[in-house]
């Protein structure tokens, strides 16, 4: 039975949704494997200009499978102890990877919990849309590990600020949805029954501009996060601006203005 769903809840928004509630959506071998074939499939489609990650049932993800009993997956088999565990967790790393590298933004739409690996995959997301009753735990410390995991000692630094990931990668405690909201975690906090459509409504926003506009925003943004100075940003932006000019888009925004209509994006 296929764990992830994906559907097209507007014409230029894809949905993957987590299928796999009597787990809580762990990220078993399986959902992982299944999450990064579609994130692999809408990379290349064009008609996808924004992708939400949902996960059904009672919440978002539960992270990794602490129940156990999965058959080993071909790529770990006839290995050792430290081969074995190496190579599940590249499995896992993949998909964080995937998930910021895909061209299109992807808008995480949280609920219930968001715990250890599915804090990270939040993180992971470009933007995040909680319901009033999500909650959130860095809680790989909570059972023996490091909170250095998949990706959380980069990401939620950035987001939330050194002191704050500090306090949350070292306590691992729980904290609700306002609190996310309050360190700048979320986007936005919605009650539980609007938030597939303010996760939708929100990429429709972002799909009205330019295919163009949104690509290089997306690839510049986390590119210069990582940027040595400010000079070596602005490098960046020249170049992608000048680039821009020559799509046509700009010209035809200016027409747009003095007519006083939507523009028409000619494609990337």
């Amino acid at each position: 039975m296929s764990l992830v769903a994906v559907s097209a809840p507007h014409e230029a928004i894809r949905l993957v949704e987590m299928t796999d509630p009597g787990r809580y959506n762990a990220l078993t071998t399986a959902m992982v494997g299944e999450l990064k074939d579609a994130f692999a499939e809408l990379r290349t489609d064009r008609a996808t200009r924004v992708v939400v990650l949902a996960g059904s049932g009672r919440g978002f993800c539960s992270g990794a499978n602490m129940a156990g009993g999965e058959e080993l997956p071909g790529f770990a088999r006839d290995r050792g102890p430290v081969g074995l565990v190496q190579m599940m967790q590249e499995h896992l790393a993949e998909l964080i990877l995937a998930i910021r590298e895909l061209p299109q933004p992807v808008i995480a739409a949280l609920h219930g919990g968001a715990v250890g690996g599915g804090l990270a995959l939040a993180l992971a997301c470009d933007l995040r849309v909680a319901s009033d009753d999500a909650f959130f735990a860095a809680h790989f410390i909570r059972v023996g590990l490091s909170s250095c995991d998949v990706g959380t000692s980069y990401t939620l630094p950035r987001i939330v600020g050194p002191t704050i990931a500090a306090e949350l990668m070292l306590t691992g405690r729980r904290f609700g949805a306002d609190e996310a909201a309050r360190i700048g975690l979320l986007n936005r906090v919605v009650p539980a029954e609007d938030l597939r459509a303010s996760a939708v409504e929100l990429g429709t926003q972002i799909a009205a501009n330019s295919e163009y506009g949104v690509y290089m925003t997306k690839l510049g943004l986390w590119a210069n996060l990582d940027a040595p100075s400010l000079r070596h940003a602005m490098q960046l932006e020249n170049r992608t601006q000048v680039l821009g000019t020559f799509t046509g888009n700009m010209t035809e925004a200016g027409a747009a203005f003095v007519q006083k209509r939507e523009p028409v994006w000619k494609p990337m």
